[in-house]
C-alpha cells in the first residue's frame, strides 16, 4: 500500500533554486515585488524589462542589494517597449544573450486610461487594448523558443499573466471610467486560458493573477480620487488592501514545483473585494488621466 504521508522532496516545493526568469513591466509596482520574490526564491537570473531604461537600472540595482541571493545570482536590465513587436524581439535579443533558455515569463506590462464615456478616447482605448492584450500574446510567442528549451513533464516552464479584478467584474465607472482597461482585462484572462491549453502539451503552463487594489503608482490616483486608501481598506472584506507579499507568495506558488499541475486558472488576490461589491469603483470627481 502506498504511502499517502510521503511527498517528494517537500523541503524544494516552492524552491526556484537556478531558474531564469523574465518579468515585463518589472522595474515598480507589482512587477518589481515579482522579481524580488523570485531572486529570493532562488532564480539565478531574473531579466527586468520596462520602457525607460534607467528605470530598468535602477530597480536592477535594488535588486542586486537583497541580501539573501543564491551564489551568483543576479537581476539583469532589459529595456524594451512591450508595447510594439520590435520592442520584443529587442527584449528577446537581450535575454538571449545572457542566456539559452527561459523558466519564467511574468508578463506583467500594461496600461490604463480613465476618461467619461462621452470623451473615451478611441486612440486611448486601442493603445491600451494593444499593449495589454496583443502584446502579451506577442511576448509569449517570441519566448516560446526559449521556454520550451528545457522544460519537461516533471519541470515545466510558466508563463503567468498580470490580469485585473477589473476583469472579473464592472470596473471603474464615471468621470475616470476605464471601459478599456477592463475590458482588456477580461480579454488577456481567456487568451491565457487558450494559451495554456495550447502550449501545455510543450511543457509551458499558462496562468492569471487578478489582483484588486494594491498602493502602486499606477492604482494610487484612482484610489485617491475615489476615498483615499483608508476608506478602500476599511471596505475590503479583509480589511486592507494588497501588499508586496500577497503578490510574492502567489507568483512563486505558480512558478515553483508547488504549482506544477496547475493551468489555465485564474486566481484573484483582493481579500474577497470583487465579491462583495459587484462593481470596483465610481469616481465622483474629475482628475488627471492615469
Amino acid at each position: 500500500m502506498a504511502d499517502e504521508t510521503a511527498l517528494a522532496d517537500f523541503p524544494s516545493l516552492f524552491s526556484l533554486k537556478g531558474k531564469v526568469a523574465v518579468v515585463t513591466g518589472g522595474s515598480r509596482g507589482l512587477g518589481l515585488n515579482a522579481a524580488s520574490a523570485f531572486l529570493q526564491a532562488g532564480c539565478a537570473k531574473v531579466f527586468i524589462s520596462s520602457r525607460k531604461a534607467k528605470a530598468c537600472e535602477e530597480a536592477v540595482a535594488q535588486l542586486n542589494k537583497l541580501p539573501n541571493l543564491q551564489p551568483g545570482a543576479r537581476a539583469i536590465s532589459a529595456p524594451a517597449d512591450s508595447a510594439t513587436v520590435q520592442g520584443i524581439e529587442s527584449l528577446v535579443a537581450q535575454v538571449s544573450q545572457h542566456t539559452e533558455h527561459v523558466d519564467i515569463l511574468f508578463a506583467n506590462a500594461g496600461a490604463t486610461w480613465g476618461e467619461k464615456f462621452e470623451t473615451h478616447p478611441e486612440s486611448a482605448f486601442s493603445k491600451v487594448m494593444d499593449l495589454n492584450v496583443k502584446s502579451v500574446f506577442v511576448t509569449v510567442q517570441k519566448l516560446a523558443p526559449l521556454l520550451q528549451k528545457r522544460a519537461t513533464l516533471d519541470d515545466p516552464s510558466r508563463v503567468i499573466i498580470t490580469a485585473s479584478t477589473a476583469g472579473l467584474g464592472v470596473g471603474t465607472l464615471g468621470r475616470q471610467a476605464t471601459f478599456g482597461y477592463s475590458a482588456s482585462k477580461a480579454a488577456v484572462l481567456h487568451l491565457g486560458r487558450n494559451l495554456a491549453v495550447e502550449l501545455a502539451p510543450r511543457h509551458i503552463l499558462v496562468n492569471s493573477i487578478c489582483p484588486g487594489f494594491f498602493p502602486t503608482k499606477m492604482a494610487n490616483g484612482l484610489l485617491e480620487l475615489t476615498g483615499g486608501l483608508e476608506k478602500h481598506a476599511k471596505s475590503n472584506p479583509a480589511r486592507r488592501l494588497g501588499r508586496p507579499e500577497d503578490i510574492a507568495g502567489v507568483v512563486v506558488y505558480l512558478a515553483s514545483r508547488a504549482g506544477a499541475h496547475v493551468n489555465a486558472a485564474t486566481i484573484e488576490i483582493d481579500g474577497g473585494a470583487l465579491w462583495s461589491t459587484g462593481q470596483l469603483l465610481e469616481a465622483k470627481d474629475p482628475g488627471p488621466k492615469l
